[in-house]
């Protein structure tokens, strides 16, 4: 029997530490969307009239939205397990009568929700700066949850395996923030040479972008299938590292 009581506690919590600072939780991304649009609608825009047929501005609005997306999904599942862990009050977590699925469902689905209405607030916000046309809205709603929990699965494992606040943001820094970029938040893959455009395939993050500029657009680096499969794989391959750290007890046991 699932423990909705224990999920609704970890859930409310962590939703109501983003409440205590809306100001910066909703201002932040504003105001780096603004920003974006500044530099790369403005600027670049004027120099490059369309993608792929997509006037530039209303081009990167996917982009920044999953670039968003992705750095919050991290952020905040990762400080949101890494912080009991600090504390020491994981222990009372882990001695609850709560399974690692119902943990998880806590801590990810508050840092997944998170995200999400960033991503909202962010969509919201670019429709001031450039006309909006979302031709499959249920794909748009669909890539946003699933890369909204697949990344804060991800900042989970982080979470764990961080040891001080410095390797909290090492890989965020080092690593998402970098796949982002390089994964055609602000241009199409399809432009590198095709040496360029086989590595970059690597980079998971050109099939989430992708994904979601095809349910705007109908314009995509890769097919959507092929965007569906690998962000399923993606989301398993999660949840079989969390399964075996709670497993082992690695990080959550003295």
């Amino acid at each position: 029997m699932i423990n909705y009581r224990g999920i609704r506690s970890i859930y409310a919590f962590e939703m109501g530490r983003t409440l205590r600072t809306i100001g910066q939780s909703i201002a932040s991304p504003v105001i780096s969307t603004v920003l974006y649009f500044i530099v790369f609608g403005s600027a670049m825009g004027s120099r490059i009239q369309t993608m792929d047929g997509v006037p530039y501005g209303a081009f990167i609005v996917p982009g920044l939205i999953m670039l968003t997306v992705l750095g919050q999904s991290v952020s905040n599942a990762s400080f949101g397990i890494y912080f009991p862990r600090f504390t020491g009050t994981i222990y009372e977590i882990l001695s609850a009568p709560l399974s690692f699925i119902e943990i998880v469902l806590g801590y990810v689905g508050a840092a997944a929700s998170k995200s999400i209405i960033i991503g909202a607030i962010v969509l919201t916000t670019a429709g001031f700066f450039v006309p909006l046309h979302i031709a499959h809205p249920l794909w748009m709603i669909f890539f946003l949850i699933m890369t909204s929990v697949t990344f804060s699965l991800m900042g989970f494992i982080i979470g764990i395996w961080a040891d001080g606040f410095e390797k909290l943001q090492l890989i965020p820094l080092l690593i998402i923030t970098p796949l982002t970029f390089l994964g055609g938040s602000f241009y199409s893959v399809k432009m590198l040479p095709p040496f360029w455009y086989q590595i970059s395939l690597i980079n998971p993050v050109v099939y989430l972008i992708s994904g979601f500029r095809w349910s705007f657009y109908e314009q995509g680096d890769v097919s959507l299938m092929t965007s569906v499969t690998m962000i399923a794989v993606f989301t398993a391959l999660s949840l079989v590292i969390i399964a075996h750290i709670f497993k082992t007890g690695y990080r959550l046991r003295k």
